[in-house]
This record gives structure tokens, C-alpha cells and sequence, in this order.
């Protein structure tokens, strides 16, 4: 079995600029990977693609990212055997941290590894576009602006060091039905350039001041018990919260460690899913 990591994702900024010809949004948002991670158990087998994973709500056919990650390779290179892919799942489904799609760039570099296919991360990444938008980004993780659909990824470097507490209600968000209530005229952009100027200074505070999502008034309309956990975050102490993705999961930084357990127990106080991670930022070695 050979085991790979999925790197859960946030948004420091995400920003929809218009709608393309498409029908799809072009976006600018700068992304960072944190250290709450899926564990994928790739195994071959003689043919097909199966999906094993203890949650519920993962589907184990292909509406699973990692399937298709898997399906895509094999149709592309012609692969004959199959594979077995266990899930551990970690990362909350449905979350606004790119749990899916993490999980398919982990598909791909894994199996790149075990059927032998030496495809660069670039290609891996290019491959990755078919499946989904956040894929690409998955690939390379770390720290990236992203553009375009999510597809062209700019490195950056690392962000400041600091805490990241996630809290997600016990709601699911249709990505699908915030952008369809979204207005670009009349959103709240953030400053991308601010937020790409601070992380290149390590200015924490530049970070903290210059987080931004222009989805989030949407979803928090649509769903208040999202800004419940947003107003609670900001109360119990954290630097800087912000809604991550389409939402539900609200982050919050904070660099005092001795401010975790106030933060972590009061938001665990009604929301049943909250972790405490550090914040990771760091590409794949091969990048």
C-alpha cells in the first residue's frame, strides 16, 4: 500500500471578478495549505477503480474526486490494472477546504508513483484542470495566487507562521446556489495585491488586515448559522476570521498559542467540528 498526504486548503483571499463566456466565474484568490491533512492508501489490483472509506458521505463511485483522478490516469496512459483507494478521511466533506480535491492531486501523484508514469507536477497539475478547479492548486500546494478558473497558479512564498482554528456548522453550502446569488457589483473585493505584498513581507498583521472573500456576504445570508460561528470566532479571540471557499468552514488566525484553548473550547461549545492546525504554506519538495 502506498500512502499519500491531502493537505486541506484555506482562502486568505478569494475574489470573483465576472462571469466568463463559459459559464464558469474567473476568480483571483490566494490559497494556503494547513496541516489538517486526509491520509490516501493506494493499492493495485487487477482491474477497476474501488473506493474504501469509513465516512458515510463519501461516494465510492465516480462522483468521487479521487475515482476520477484515478479513471482520468488510467484513460489517459492506457493502464490496464486497477486500483484500490482508501480514504482516511480527516478533512470535513463538503467544507470549503478542498477535501475532494485535494484528494484527487493525491490520486495523481501517487499513482504517478506506482504505475510508473514519471509525469512532471506540472503535468500532474495540467491533468488536474479536468477534474476541478482546485485541483491544480492541490497539486503544487502550499501558497499560490490563483486565477483564471483556479487553474493558473502563481507560487508565493510562505506566510507568517501562525495558528489556524476551523469550525464548520453542521450545515452543508450549495456552491452552486451562492454563485448564484452573488452580484460582482455589489460585493465586497478584497485587495489581492495587499494580501501578496504581506505574505512576501511576512507582516502578519498585513495578512490579518487583508483577508477577504467576496463570497462570503452571500453565504452568510443564505446561512446564518455560518456568521454565528464567524461572530463567536472574533469574540473568543482570534486575530482574523474569514469565511474559507463557498463556505461553511470559518477560519480564524492567531499567533498567541496560549489563545487556542479559549478559542477551540468556546467555539466546541456548539459546533461540533473544530480543529486547531498550524498553517503550512509550503509546496511539494518536487515543485
Amino acid at each position: 500500500m502506498l500512502y499519500v498526504k491531502a493537505p486541506a486548503k484555506i482562502n486568505l483571499t478569494l475574489d470573483v471578478l465576472h462571469k466568463r463566456p463559459d459559464n464558469y466565474h474567473e476568480v483571483e484568490m490566494i490559497m494556503t495549505t494547513v496541516d489538517l491533512a486526509d491520509r490516501i492508501g493506494l493499492m493495485e489490483t487487477e482491474r477497476g477503480i474501488h473506493i474504501e472509506s469509513a465516512d458515510r458521505f463519501v461516494p465510492n463511485d465516480s462522483r468521487n474526486l479521487a475515482y476520477q483522478a484515478a479513471k482520468l490516469l488510467k484513460d489517459t496512459y492506457h493502464i490496464k490494472s486497477g486500483v484500490i483507494i482508501k480514504l482516511d478521511k480527516q478533512i470535513p466533506v463538503a467544507a470549503g477546504l478542498a477535501g475532494g480535491s485535494s484528494d484527487a492531486a493525491a490520486t495523481l501523484k501517487g499513482l504517478n508513483k506506482l504505475w510508473n508514469l514519471n509525469l512532471s507536477l506540472d503535468e500532474l497539475a495540467e491533468l488536474g484542470t479536468k477534474i476541478g478547479s482546485d485541483v491544480a492548486f492541490c497539486v503544487y500546494g502550499g501558497t499560490a495566487l490563483a486565477k483564471g478558473r483556479g487553474e493558473i497558479i502563481q507560487r508565493l512564498p510562505t506566510p507568517p507562521n501562525c495558528w489556524v482554528i476551523l469550525a464548520k456548522p453542521t450545515i452543508g453550502v450549495s456552491t452552486a446556489e451562492v454563485y448564484g446569488a452573488f452580484d460582482v457589483n455589489k460585493a465586497e473585493h478584497p485587495n489581492t495585491q495587499k494580501m501578496i505584498d504581506a505574505i512576501e513581507n511576512k507582516d502578519y498583521a498585513g495578512v490579518c488586515a487583508n483577508l477577504g472573500n467576496a463570497l462570503e456576504s452571500v453565504t452568510l445570508s443564505l446561512y446564518p448559522e455560518v456568521a454565528q460561528i464567524k461572530d463567536q470566532m472574533k469574540k473568543f479571540g482570534a486575530d482574523a476570521v474569514l469565511m474559507s471557499g463557498s463556505g461553511p468552514t470559518v477560519f480564524g488566525l492567531v499567533q498567541q498559542e496560549a489563545r487556542i484553548p479559549r478559542i477551540y473550547n468556546g467555539l466546541r461549545g456548539f459546533c461540533a467540528e473544530v480543529y486547531a492546525v498550524r498553517l503550512v504554506g509550503e509546496r511539494d519538495p518536487l515543485a
